[in-house]
């Protein structure tokens, strides 16, 4: 992991904060000082701050955990998506749906529909249908991945929040906190730092300040991954299995899970049918 050097983040205009008139005073902490009536951060802070986030980061992924990663402005879209499918984490960069994590059950099952969609595509439920609910499922299925698509994999709440942007997505920060879901994020001048666990004090509006910042972050969390492979390859087999649930407890567990996957899938496909209907 290599935390990025004072050249580095000038270079990438790491430093250049808001106008004063419109910064927070609790980044005070993190302004090195005032130039033509911007901020300018101070970027030794930055680098220590980094590192503090990456380290944490690291531990979340060896640990085989997920983090969500969610930036919803222009700047950031591509760079999330690009660095957060580098190590395999989801990510947010449509509308944040509200309730996704004080509602997760919810978005789930949303999730669900565009499996189920998929699955009538393949068993040949599709080709029973008419032109038009062809169409509308088609659209359906279409805005489904658009907005749900990067967490499809996400079967449980993150460990982490990491976000770019505060006052962007602060509903997100607030469902994080309400749930005790630590937050790490990139913060500027004009934000509160007072709901993020892990401030990372610098620029959220460049791109090349954004990739940087996350180039440390993932190549940080890719070693953590790459740990966890070596730790789970040289442990031994006698200490898998006994760990292992036995048998009949497994085929209890697998029956439920079974059973419970059914039960939503009935409902989503009931679901799908009043929505052709109507």
């Amino acid at each position: 992991m290599a935390t990025p050097t004072f050249d580095q983040l000038l270079k990438a205009g790491c430093h250049f904060g808001h106008l004063k008139r419109k910064w927070n005073p609790a980044m005070a902490p993190y302004i090195f000082m005032e130039r033509n009536g911007i901020h300018i951060i101070d970027l030794y802070k930055t680098a220590a701050k980094i590192e503090d986030a990456a380290n944490a980061l690291k531990q979340i992924a060896k640990s085989g955990k997920k983090v969500l990663f969610v930036a919803t402005k222009k700047q950031a879209k591509d760079v999330i998506a690009e660095k957060a499918k580098s190590v395999n984490m989801p990510y947010v960069i449509e509308r944040w749906p509200g309730g996704m994590l004080t509602n997760f059950p919810t978005i789930r099952k949303a999730v669900k529909k565009m499996t189920t969609i998929d699955k009538m595509e393949k068993d040949g439920t599709f080709d029973n249908l008419s032109k038009r609910e062809k169409l509308q499922i088609t659209r359906q299925r279409a805005k489904l991945e658009k907005n749900l698509g990067s967490i499809a994999d996400l079967g449980r709440l993150p460990s982490a929040l990491f976000v770019v942007d505060v006052m962007k997505e602060h509903i997100a920060v607030a469902e994080a906190n309400r749930l005790g879901i630590p937050v790490f994020a990139i913060v500027d001048t004009n934000s509160n730092p007072e709901n993020v666990d892990f401030v990372i004090p610098a620029n959220d509006d460049s791109s090349d300040s954004i990739d940087l910042i996350l180039d440390s972050i993932t190549s940080a969390m890719a070693e953590g991954l790459e740990e966890r492979k070596v730790e789970k390859a040289d442990a031994p087999e006698e200490k898998e299995e006994s760990e292992a649930p036995a048998p009949g407890k497994r085929r209890r567990v697998r029956r439920n899970e079974q059973a419970a996957e059914a039960s939503v899938e009935v409902e989503v496909k009931e679901e799908v049918k009043e929505e052709v209907k109507e």
